[in-house]
């Protein structure tokens, strides 16, 4: 999410004004940022033409564009609003322009979690950046590993002891946030037999998983602090937990999805993570202690989240029973909707809630699989 940006009205184009009540949460600005890869459309392989594709990028959207971890993939960030439908604008105009200068420059913007014919483009070229360079050296054979694209999801909570206290409510629900956001089945041009092989190839980073539970925002610091010291991580920047208060913006950071094949979809899922952090964060403010999951179970809802997507079954966190991810009866995924649904009438348009409430069915990693040839389950915008 960009650092800078107006703060929207919360009244959508299509509704009319209406007085906020003392007791409904207050709005909260969302904020998106996504990754793609770049693809040569003859070869489908990931093509290194960052720097090309970003230099033509027009001024208007180029403080909201920048280059990622390799030469093959660049990223956008949105800017701040509580107004979904100026989101939804503004992630459109940005992926038109960035699939055209991509155009431009003899590639494809793909929008998929992994590369779908390489080993997630393990061999591509690092970004001269001296970051990265820094983490190449540091991490050897882990930095040349497979890259991958996800969407995070800003949501404004300023306060850090806030923050710290939100995330530890979400950790139940990364799963189900991850189950509605499977976008990356092929890698190495075969099915994975994952909804998500980004989730799988990601985790080889030191910190990229769910999030311990904290005690409080001190806690949370001087966790940060051992692992800085253990050489585990090498700076704040590299916290790669799925939630997690920004380094460097007033919000919470949910990092856990795959990026979505459509903006639709993207606006849908930051709208469901708003309404979700507002309803914890009601509860943070009530005292409502956050609930504490058995470890192992909640880490292998994540795993089968991540393996089934949609498409199979979630595990239930409470009887540790697996259920059917959306159809027939309800799951987990339907769970999630439903307790998001106080603060979805709140504080977001009623248009994007029900596009919300569809997005479980979009099933992307079957769109993936249903498509003639892997890649096709990417699309420029």
């Amino acid at each position: 999410m960009a650092q800078q940006g107006s703060i929207d009205s919360p009244t959508g184009p299509d509704t009319a004004p209406r007085t906020q009540s003392p007791s409904s949460p207050a709005v909260l600005p969302v904020g998106v940022e996504e990754e793609f890869f770049l693809m040569d459309p003859d070869t489908g392989q990931t093509a290194p033409r960052a720097s090309a594709v970003l230099a033509t990028v027009r001024p208007r959207q180029r403080e909201l564009t920048q280059r990622e971890f390799t030469t093959c993939q660049v990223e956008i960030a949105s800017n701040p609003h509580t107004d979904l439908g100026l989101l939804r604008a503004e992630l459109t105009d940005l992926r038109t322009e960035l699939a055209r200068a991509a155009r431009d420059a003899g590639c494809r913007l793909i929008a998929s979690g992994s590369a779908p014919l390489e080993h997630s483009a393990s061999g591509a070229r690092l970004t001269d950046n001296p970051r990265y360079k820094w983490m190449a050296h540091e991490y050897g054979a882990m930095a040349r590993g497979e890259n991958c694209c996800g969407c995070h999801v800003h949501v404004e909570v300023p306060d850090r002891e806030e923050a710290v206290q939100v995330c530890n409510h979400l950790r139940p629900w990364l799963p189900t946030l991850l189950t509605l956001t499977v976008n990356s089945p092929f890698t190495g041009g075969a099915d994975s037999r994952y909804g998500s092989w980004r989730a799988m190839a990601f985790s080889r980073w030191p910190s990229a998983e769910l999030p311990p539970y904290f005690e409080s925002a001190a806690d949370y610091t001087a966790t940060l602090q051992a692992l800085i010291g253990s050489g585990a991580i090498l700076d704040e920047g590299m916290v790669y937990w799925l939630a997690r208060p920004s380094h460097h913006l007033p919000t919470v950071e949910v990092r856990v999805g795959d990026v979505c094949p459509t903006v639709e979809e993207s606006v849908a899922f930051a709208a469901l993570v708003r309404a979700l952090v507002t309803t914890v964060l009601d509860d943070v403010r009530a005292g409502v202690p956050a609930p504490r999951p058995h470890e192992p179970v909640l880490h292998a809802a994540y795993w089968r989240a991540a393996r089934d997507g949609l498409e199979g079954q979630g595990l239930e966190l409470t009887s540790a029973t697996l259920v059917p991810a959306w159809p027939g009866r309800p799951g987990e995924s339907r769970r999630a909707g439903r307790r998001g649904q106080p603060a979805s009438g709140a504080v977001c348009r009623l248009s994007a809630v029900t596009t919300s409430a569809k997005l479980p069915r979009s099933a992307k990693a079957a769109r993936c699989r249903a498509a003639p040839e892997p890649v096709s389950c990417s699309r420029d915008r």
